[in-house]
């Protein structure tokens, strides 16, 4: 009895560490700074399905824009390569992140270099670029399965979750303020463990999904 009363003790824990690890969207915490102002930010979905931090001003209106000025993508802050993320690896997502999110917004409006009264700002940043150990699975809560979870840590065996964070916004030229901002958080393909370096395909369907996203982007359905 005492060994099923410990055993539904685990369970009951296990739905309880799952439930705390659902979230989908990037926490207060993982903000960068990038954005001057977070408060106003709502959870919502985009257009292929998947939680993104938005905010839209209500007075926007793209048919009063006849363009936009592009800013390339960035990191901020600039990150520091590690052996599992190379600076090869790193330029890798920051040119593939630029190249599609330039060719969706430009589906919006003709790109310019100069900005006039009716013109659009777009800029925005990766914000990070992460590799954890997998959280624990639900079968590991029972306490011997826990043991062999943390062996696998100790020894780099474990399963590494990828995730890469963005910030973007795009700012009326003539009164500098935004009319949207995002913040979005993408889970990445998993390594197998700490010594498998991270690629360019690791993240690259979070990317696409993006560029699919920006360039589906309608302000009329979020009103």
């Amino acid at each position: 009895m005492r060994t099923h009363t410990l055993f539904k003790v685990a369970v009951l824990s296990g739905l309880l560490a799952l439930t705390g690890c659902a979230s989908k969207v990037a926490e207060p915490d993982q903000y960068s700074g990038f954005l001057k102002d977070y408060s106003n930010l709502q959870q919502t979905t985009s257009a292929t399905g998947k939680p993104t931090l938005r905010w839209v001003d209500p007075s926007y209106d793209p048919a009063h824009y006849d363009n936009i000025v592009y800013n390339d993508i960035t990191y901020y802050p600039v990150p520091k390569a590690s052996t599992q993320i190379g600076a090869h690896t790193l330029e890798e997502l920051r040119t593939y992140t630029n190249e599609k999110i330039k060719t969706a917004v430009a589906q919006h409006k003709p790109l310019v270099k100069t900005a006039g009264p009716r013109s659009l700002i777009f800029r925005g940043a990766i914000t990070g670029v992460s590799v954890k150990k997998e959280g624990l699975q639900f079968y590991e809560v029972v306490p011997v399965a826990l043991v062999v979870a943390g062996t696998e840590m100790a020894t780099g065996h474990r399963t590494m979750d990828t995730h890469l964070f963005f910030e973007g916004e795009l700012i009326d030229a003539a009164t500098n303020k935004p009319v949207v901002k995002v913040v979005r958080m993408g889970e990445g393909k998993d390594l197998n463990n700490e010594s498998t370096p991270m690629t360019l395909a690791t993240l690259k369907q979070v990317i696409d999904d993006m560029a699919t996203d920006t360039a589906m982007f309608d302000v009329k359905a979020t009103k």
